[in-house]
């Protein structure tokens, strides 16, 4: 059965799997995604703090009219906060202190005269002073028992720091899904082999794997000859050890081309074979019973890459809890022309402008086979299948890669 694209996208959401959680060390947990809420377990900041290296003075008395202050002591930055005696005196501050009890305003030293006075240090106000100034107080950023990351966020440098921040060392994250590459046909030769002229080294499973890796998962890959037996034995070992299957090649209509048969004789159910799009129409989706989501791409890199990030990749994060990745929007830079009734992905460079428009340039393209057209694109376009002339400064969704 084939579908548009709209809903064999669809189609695949519906199959989501939630992955299970797990708890790690919140300082490996950068690109999980996390399971639980996060509150803060204090006010942001805890107390009342210094924002400039100054003094603090209770601002009452400069109201009155005083402009020197007679220095009482330091209160610096990790010590238990000082209260000032004398409220026509002043406390010296350091940056990230907790502001002295009895005061209200700090005055930075940029502001002040320093002199010295029978011994005594002091400072004279030499600019206008505003109550209350260069404070950060306590609880203005966040209140205690605030939400401050919710489940689905995904874990990065700063998620990190308000980890720590609030002393939150274990977190509950998704668990990552087990995942099988999987290359299939007798042209197939490992990297390290020197290929006859009628092969061709793996690639497609290691370009898989580098997109897997990049959402931190490690996956195990697999290899599968023309033949239908061996095909049958090498996958059902994997039924049970794996959450999801992304295979390359033999799902088109070859004589070789087992996979559909095999996957359907090991008790898959297809959910659709064939999308209207180009690169990746063969795309074949499915299911097990207990086992496996079976993304069954085509051969052709540039189809399978593209297939990846359109559908694999959404699956993956939601089914670990997370938002799948909307695709942005970019102007077309140059008239594209594509006539067959199919919704095109068209790889293409996007460039910034000083206008904040995103320019997306189509890259040379010789067909899904060529693999080096990826290497100068960061996105796919998306060209819908009901026009075939595409004009210079029309605005597209685009599947970002990079």
């Amino acid at each position: 059965m084939m579908l548009d694209v709209t809903a064999a996208f669809t189609a695949v959401l519906q199959t989501v799997r939630d992955t299970g959680t797990e708890r790690v060390s919140f300082e490996s947990a950068t690109g999980r995604i996390l399971r639980e809420p996060v509150l803060a377990d204090r006010p942001f900041p805890p107390f009342d703090r210094v924002t400039m290296d100054g003094i603090a003075i209770r601002y009452d008395s400069y109201a009155r009219g005083q402009q020197i202050f007679v220095v009482e002591d330091i209160q610096a930055a990790g010590t238990p906060q000082l209260q000032l005696s004398n409220l026509a005196n002043c406390m010296e501050v350091m940056t990230g202190a907790v502001l002295p009890e009895l005061t209200d305003t700090v005055i930075p030293y940029e502001h002040l005269d320093a002199s010295e006075h029978e011994g005594f240090r002091r400072f004279t106000v030499n600019q206008p002073v505003r109550k209350g100034q260069n404070i950060h107080k306590k609880g203005s950023d966040v209140k205690a028992d605030t939400v401050l990351l919710s489940p689905g966020a995904l874990l990065g440098p700063a998620e990190a720091g308000v980890l720590a921040t609030v002393g939150k060392t274990q977190v509950q994250v998704a668990r990552l899904p087990r995942v099988a590459v999987i290359s299939t046909g007798d042209e197939l030769v490992p990297v390290s082999a020197t290929p006859e002229t009628h092969q061709l080294r793996m690639s497609n499973v290691y370009s898989l794997g580098a997109s897997l890796q990049q959402m931190g998962i490690n996956a195990r890959r697999v290899h599968l000859e023309d033949n239908a037996a061996e095909m049958v034995n090498t996958l059902r070992s994997l039924l049970y050890e794996t959450d999801v299957w992304i295979s390359s090649g033999a799902v088109s209509a070859g004589k070789y081309d087992y996979l559909p048969a095999v996957l359907q004789q090991l008790g898959m159910r297809q959910v659709f074979h064939k999308v209207k799009q180009r690169p990746g129409k063969p795309f074949l989706f499915g299911t097990f019973n207990n086992g496996p989501v079976v993304f069954a791409l085509p051969g052709n890199p540039v189809s399978g890459f593209m297939c990846f990030y359109r559908y694999v990749q959404p699956w993956l994060q939601a089914a670990m809890g997370a938002a799948p990745q909307q695709p942005a929007y970019a102007v077309l830079a140059e008239k594209v022309h594509f006539d067959a009734p199919l919704e095109y992905y068209l790889p293409v460079k996007l460039q910034s402008q000083p206008n904040g428009k995103m320019l997306a340039f189509p890259q040379p393209y010789q067909g899904s086979g060529d693999l080096a057209s990826l290497l100068h694109a960061d996105a796919f376009i998306t060209l819908p299948a009901e026009k075939a002339l595409f004009k210079k400064g029309e605005i597209y969704p685009v599947w970002k890669f990079r």
